[in-house]
């Protein structure tokens, strides 16, 4: 398949939900820690004191955007990690069954199935289906130890009414603890109102501008939990291992950032995916947002265009310069379709069709624009055949 003409240097980075880019600012508070501040924080010289009063202050800066003490921040290596042990952690100190929705991260979900837990349906928006999750905490009574809801869907944006579901977990399971993946949230939710229900809340910092491989667990104070790792009793014997300074400051660094220009650049996004979608309704037909827009997150634009198969799609995009996602991922050497859209309810044909296109803090106008004119060409020769 021979490329679509484009700038040969220009490249149109819309997929902030994957990674988003390095922010300058958290960088540059890193250095420090990479080079001559390069002390162990359990240690007792000066060096190391230096590193435990970095540590100590990211940690403090941290809770004050989530919400929660600083006892209560559990700093990991990402948001996988962070969700393995709220799951897992729940379960090894109580016993019982976990609960999550079919259309939750694979972080959630494999560890809910690696533990014989329940998963629920999901709503044709991708948020939780509220009167299955009752039937099914109904069904297990006091058995369930732990459910699981993200705060918006990692593919297709939408919220999970988080609320409603700590109300019928309170009602219906009174022993269970709430978690929350808010990994996709962090950088455009006020998680001091949004995650306030649940107990335990997971947050990786590259989503949100800060570096790969660190992210934090919130764990409120009387939350069962029980380590995964277990070594020298870091993080307060919740998680073991020498903490990444560097990438903590970093992560820090990012969120504080974030929630200073999160009203801002909530709006901003939203203009921008308004003018996107615009031009790609006009430019390509056949266009079918995969979520309702106005309870997504604001980068977020899921979309199933007709007679494109995605991973096509992507290739003639990557080709002419625009990073995006297809929401499918290659098993075996066979495209699968997204278990997000199968949760769903969209038919498997119809979900290979899907594109994710989402919007960051560096996006601008002429990206949406040129992504749009890219999309147009690569739907035009797909559906030529």
């Amino acid at each position: 398949m021979a490329p679509l003409d484009h700038e040969p240097d220009r490249v149109v980075y819309l997929d902030n939900a994957a990674t988003t880019p390095l922010r300058t600012e958290a960088l540059e508070a890193m250095l420090p820690f990479l080079t001559d501040r390069f002390g162990n924080p359990s240690g007792g010289h000066r060096v190391a004191r230096a590193a435990r009063q970095a540590l100590d202050e990211a940690r403090d800066d941290v809770a004050e955007v989530l919400g929660c003490g600083p006892g209560e921040v559990v700093f990991t290596a990402g948001g996988t990690e962070a969700d393995n042990l709220a799951v897992l952690g729940v379960i090894a100190a109580r016993g019982g069954t976990a609960v999550c929705p079919a259309a939750e991260h694979h972080a959630v979900l494999h560890a809910v199935q690696a533990v014989g837990g329940r998963v629920v349906g999901t709503g044709p928006d991708g948020a939780v289906d509220l009167e299955q999750l009752a039937a099914a905490l109904d069904d297990l009574g006091g058995s369930v130890a732990v459910v699981s809801a993200m705060t918006a869907n990692n593919e297709v944006g939408t919220f999970t009414p988080l609320s409603e579901v700590a109300a019928l977990v309170a009602d219906r399971a009174p022993g269970a603890t709430l978690h929350t993946d808010a990994v996709q949230a962090a950088g455009w939710c006020d998680l001091r109102k949004l995650a306030a229900p649940a107990a335990l809340v997971s947050v990786a910092a590259h989503k949100l501008g800060g570096p790969k491989g660190v992210g934090c667990l919130v764990v409120r104070s009387g939350t069962p939990l029980r380590p995964l790792l277990h070594g020298g009793g870091q993080e307060r014997e919740r998680r073991s291992g020498t903490q990444d300074v560097a990438g903590v400051v970093g992560f820090a660094t990012a969120l504080r950032l974030a929630a200073q220009e999160r009203v801002e650049a909530g709006a901003r996004a939203r203009s921008l995916r308004a003018r996107l979608l615009g031009r790609l309704v006009e430019a390509v037909g056949g266009v079918v947002p995969s979520a309702p827009l106005e309870r997504a997150l604001p980068g977020h634009l899921h979309v199933r265009i007709e007679g494109c198969e995605g991973e096509a799609m992507l290739v003639l995009l990557d080709d002419a310069g625009v990073c995006a996602s297809a929401g499918s991922a290659c098993a075996s050497g066979a495209v699968e379709p997204s278990h997000v859209l199968l949760a769903m309810g969209v038919p498997k044909a119809e979900a290979l069709t899907s594109l994710r296109l989402s919007i960051g803090r560096t996006t601008t106008e002429a990206d949406v624009d040129a992504a749009a004119a890219a999309v147009a060409a690569a739907a035009a020769r797909l559906r030529a055949g």
